[in-house]
């Protein structure tokens, strides 16, 4: 498909040597520098996602948790998951020993211990080749000397003011004179400036052992948490498999859980049982057998996934043909099917993601996030680490594998992705949105495989999604009107989405020409660059 140029929009990034493409200005200068003074893949990622840890403070920080996928140009791919686990000391019993059903965002037992910085060192010790004080120099640059506030992060941060303002240490630091800062407003973080220094200097010990970890915990125990010294001292990532599944001649790698990969690869599987590709990509029809196709997958997911050692079923079972062919059975291309039942789950959250392919072919698709807007609202006040309320995806629910224990992972939304064609690398890529991130990642491979499209208008194109009770069908307004009637008479109940649905970033390679072809959301203040 070629732009129409008389159309606002804008066109993909086409370069040669390198590419970086991001949700923030910012973060992709800083990456584009580090590629430019000789740094890889992995180095560039990482200078990005510090940056955008100071930037955009309600998406990420140093108290989340990140994933990424490292793909060599051979098409050899390593997976990371950098999801940090429940407090040794808590367990299912003892919440229930207090009275808690459910663990609300709002709870000091959502908040687990944050897996991030170690990630990243995981991360460089693997596949990197400059020092963290390199790394993170432009990040503690905007912390200590300032930056402005983006647009797209105005915007948001005026919804978490009442989150803020609950807790001293954050409505201190993150609100002016009590209100969210405007866009072009400069904002500096001192503190965190100092622990990012820290990191720069120690490594990530220097962040779970010593003055920043004891910081962490004090603040949690105060509010009644189990985190403790030995919990932070503990943090690991783990080395995993990507899983890979075929569709229509391209190979798209998911992390395995306790992320929620395999919802992306269950949904392509039950599409590619149907003829999309001859539907247009605005009907109801094509629209439909989606949204059938992820509520299908949505329910495996609820009903399965969690922290692997702890689920009943082998991830591979989920994705064979004998139940891909069992669900899509329960597809009808004329009616929605009510039989399909998806427990209502917690508000969309908030990630960035960043994609980056050096000159030699090594690629990275990394996620990073806090979970909901500014994460717990919880600030550590002496070193400026925002903590995430990942440990809400937990259930107290003894018996099921999503239950919370000590050491254990909860359920995870964030998942990075990578494709390959003909087993080369084909398109680094992936979607920013708490549970809509893998229909995303359909939305866009299917945008492309089955319609022709390209990056950029891949991500442009108008989104539809399940609301957070999973019973109501929220569309963008770039949904034509003769769709919606389509999905109303096939029983969908469907309203115009409040906001924006999700974000993303992607860079297709096409090794015969030599080229990087890079897409960002104009959702978000993505912004691809190349040189």
């Amino acid at each position: 498909m070629a732009r129409n140029f008389d159309l606002p929009g804008r066109s993909p990034v086409i370069a040669s040597r390198g590419m970086a493409a991001t949700s923030h200005p910012l973060s992709t200068s800083a990456a584009i520098e580090i590629l430019q003074d000789g740094g890889n893949a992995v180095d560039a990622a990482i200078a990005a996602v510090a940056v955008q840890c100071v930037v955009e403070p309600h998406m990420t920080g140093l108290g989340g948790d990140c994933f990424a996928i490292v793909t060599e140009a051979d098409g050899h791919m390593a997976g990371f998951n950098g999801s940090g686990a429940a407090p040794r000391a808590i367990s299912t019993a003892a919440l229930r020993d207090q009275g808690l059903s459910e663990i609300t965002p709002d709870s000091v037992h959502a908040i687990t211990v944050p897996g991030a910085v170690r990630a990243w060192e995981t991360l460089l010790k693997a596949h990197g080749s400059k020092p963290l004080k390199k790394l993170l120099r432009r990040a503690i640059s905007y912390a200590r000397d300032g930056f402005p506030v983006a647009p797209r992060v105005a915007h948001d941060w005026v919804h978490s003011v009442g989150k803020l303002a609950a807790d001293p240490a954050s409505a201190s630091t993150y609100l002016v004179n009590g209100e969210a800062p405007k866009a072009g407003d400069i904002l500096r973080l001192p503190r965190l400036a100092d622990t990012l220094s820290a990191i720069a200097s120690g490594g990530a010990d220097a962040f779970y052992t010593g003055d920043i970890a004891q910081d962490i915990v004090a603040t949690l125990r105060a509010r009644g948490s189990f985190m403790t010294l030995d919990d932070l001292a503990a943090c690991h990532t783990t080395a995993v498999a990507p899983v890979l599944k075929d569709y229509r001649g391209h190979t798209i790698a998911e992390l395995p859980p306790n992320g929620q990969g395999l919802v992306a690869l269950i949904m392509l599987g039950l599409l590619e049982r149907f003829d999309g590709a001859a539907l247009d990509p605005m009907s109801p029809e094509r629209l439909h057998l989606q949204m059938e196709a992820a509520r299908l997958a949505y329910a495996m997911r609820n009903r399965f996934i969690a922290d692997p050692g702890h689920m009943d079923v082998c991830h591979s079972a989920l994705i064979s043909p004998e139940a891909l062919d069992q669900l899509a059975a329960q597809i009808s291309p004329d009616k929605r099917n009510d039989a399909i039942a998806v427990p209502s789950l917690a508000p969309q959250t908030d990630t960035v993601y960043i994609s980056v392919v050096d000159k030699d072919g090594l690629a990275v698709s990394f996620i990073n996030s806090i979970f909901k807007e500014f994460g717990s609202g919880v600030l550590a006040p002496q070193s400026g680490v925002l903590l995430h309320n990942r440990g809400c995806s937990f259930r107290v629910e003894p018996g099921h594998p999503n239950t919370i224990e000590g050491g254990k992972r909860p359920m995870h939304t964030i998942l990075p992705a990578f494709g390959l064609k003909d087993g080369a690398p084909w398109m680094s890529f992936g979607v920013m949105g708490g549970h809509y991130q893998p229909c995303g990642h359909v939305h866009v491979l299917t945008n492309m495989i089955d319609h022709g499209m390209d990056v950029q208008e891949a991500i442009d194109a108008p989104r539809l999604f399940l609301d957070d009770t999973f019973t109501k069908l929220q569309v963008e307004s770039g949904i034509p009107e003769a769709a919606v009637a389509g999905l109303a008479a096939r029983g969908h109940d469907v309203v115009r989405a409040s906001a924006p649905i999700g974000g993303a970033q992607a860079i297709q390679i096409d090794r015969k020409r030599g080229t990087l072809t890079g897409g960002s959301d104009p959702r978000k203040d993505g912004h691809a660059a190349g040189y």
